[in-house]
């Protein structure tokens, strides 16, 4: 009997553009304000995404086809309003949520390369930062391996 290679689904997506002006995805890695990757210290917690680099009022996209699942507030605190919201996510076997992105609309399903949102002023309350779109699992696990 011959066996053949299990590929499992989740092994073989890989996210799209997310960005307009950023087509590989490039990543923030290290500023004043800390750093982008999964797992980097931020105080007395962890980072628990991945950092995309993206400018302040930039086009974002449907890395693949998804489905929209509404709305997210990122913070709690009043002084980041000017960057408090982000949408939940789901395509491909994946649920994930996009922090920082203002949502075209929160529900339906769009295509990949679709626009889903614009890019919030993240220099409005983190001034030299590197703007990035958070990319968080819904289970906070590492999102690295997508990209």
């Amino acid at each position: 009997m011959q066996h053949k290679p299990v590929l499992w689904v989740c092994d073989a997506v890989k996210f799209g553009q997310l960005c307009s002006g950023n087509p590989s995805n490039s990543r923030r890695t290290s500023d004043r304000w800390g750093q982008g990757q999964y797992g980097a210290g931020r105080g007395t917690r962890l980072h628990q995404g991945l950092d995309i680099k993206c400018s302040d009022g930039a086009a974002v996209y449907a890395p693949f086809d998804v489905t929209l699942n509404g709305k997210l507030t990122v913070y709690t605190d009043p002084t980041k309003a000017a960057i408090n919201e982000g949408i939940n996510l789901s395509g491909q076997g994946l649920c994930f949520k996009l922090f920082y992105v203002r949502p075209d609309r929160t529900s339906g399903t769009v295509r990949k390369g679709q626009r889903i949102g614009t890019m919030l002023p993240m220099q409005s309350v983190y001034p030299g930062i590197t703007s990035h779109v958070h990319v968080q699992m819904c289970d906070k696990s590492d999102p690295t391996p997508y990209f």
